[in-house]
């Protein structure tokens, strides 16, 4: 019954979300910050297999988002759009809430293979090689579906509302919260089995010791590969939900200042900890939205007491001044983050009578 406890408790909280919204006693703002809590939750646990499970250092995680997103875009839009780029809609509005889960595979899949094709040569590099690769594979990403016109280039794209209405016009639900909490109980699920399978101890041993999981005959580039692309496939399926939510894609959105948000989360949160990593996407979400209103409240307060020059105003530019303020800190007095490499029932081992997250 223990293994199983995370999971009804999970699809119970699920299950009140969801009601709360579908008797709108949660407003659309809410909902939206609900939304993106998930989505950030599985962008962070998914760099997490790379930066904590596998003790590698990717840096251009953005880029596998935005592949996912700019694929589920394009598949949705296929399926349920007229468009000047594919023409008239493939299916009926009625199948989009059946066909929707192809359009979350769709965009996996196509993050999946971009992180394939970055993953050959970057593995067989040493160090921090891995980070300048995914730097630059990030920029390559962001740089190629700019100059393709046909998706928008830089004005982005958009149309994937059309799939969402159609959900809504089959069964009045709200689809994305649900679409989105599904997400992050997917993603938590397939990093717990990965890790506990044969091939997440392998990756365990690709952290310890590299040379010496060779030797024991573990194959370190077909696991580094695997869990490579896991992770990236898992990157897409946030980037398919993105795009769903706020119905428009732009590629500058996935940029390197997303894929240091994802590094925020993991390192506060702990690496190689699902329900650290879980706490700090949350606490971090939260936070972002806390200094939209705090940054505005300030202007007024220092220009009363007369501490800011007339005229001049702190911009949400300041998020990001004290995002990696509060990183510097953490890594001063708690490098190890919020759990380190723990989960909560390690911290807390009464938990381990109802919960286990091993």
């Amino acid at each position: 019954m223990r293994r199983y406890t995370l999971n009804i408790l999970f699809c119970a909280a699920a299950v009140a979300l969801v009601w709360l919204a579908q008797a709108e006693m949660l407003d659309g703002y809410v909902l939206n910050i609900l939304m993106l809590i998930g989505i950030n939750c599985i962008f962070a646990v998914s760099l997490n297999l790379v930066n904590g499970y596998m003790g590698e250092f990717s840096c251009g995680h953005g880029g596998f988002m935005c592949v996912g997103a700019y694929a589920g875009a394009l598949i949705s839009v296929a399926f349920f759009a007229d468009s000047a780029l594919f023409g008239e809609a493939l299916f009926a509005p009625w199948l989009a809430p059946w066909l929707f889960p192809v359009i979350l595979l769709g965009g996996m899949a196509a993050a999946a293979l971009a992180g394939l094709i970055v993953a050959l040569p970057s593995f067989r590099t040493r160090d921090d090689y891995l980070a300048i690769i995914t730097i630059a594979a990030n920029y390559i990403i962001i740089s190629i579906i700019e100059n393709i016109d046909a998706i928008g280039g830089p004005r982005g794209f958009s149309g994937m509302k059309r799939t969402v209405n159609a959900m809504a016009d089959v069964i009045e639900l709200p689809w994305m919260l649900m679409w989105t909490l599904a997400g992050v109980f997917v993603c938590v699920l397939v990093i717990r089995r990965l890790m506990s399978s044969t091939y997440g101890k392998g990756v365990s041993a690709v952290c310890q010791n590299e040379v010496a999981a060779e030797m024991m005959g573990v194959n370190t580039n077909r696991v580094k590969i695997m869990a490579f692309m896991a992770s990236s496939g898992l990157a897409g399926l946030a980037g398919v939900l993105y795009a769903h939510i706020y119905g428009y894609v732009n590629a500058q959105s996935f940029g390197l200042l997303k894929s240091t948000e994802g590094l925020v989360m993991v390192y506060l949160g702990g690496m190689g900890s699902i329900s650290g990593v879980l706490m700090a996407a949350v606490a971090f979400t939260l936070l972002i939205e806390v200094l939209r209103f705090v940054i505005p409240w300030l202007n007024e307060t220092l220009h009363a007491v007369n501490l800011l020059p007339a005229g001049y105003q702190l911009d949400q530019i300041w998020t990001w001044v004290f995002i990696p303020l509060m990183l510097i800190l953490l890594m001063q007095f708690r490098p190890e983050g919020f759990l380190g490499n723990r989960e909560l029932s390690d911290v807390f081992p009464r938990l381990r009578r109802w919960i286990t997250l091993k």
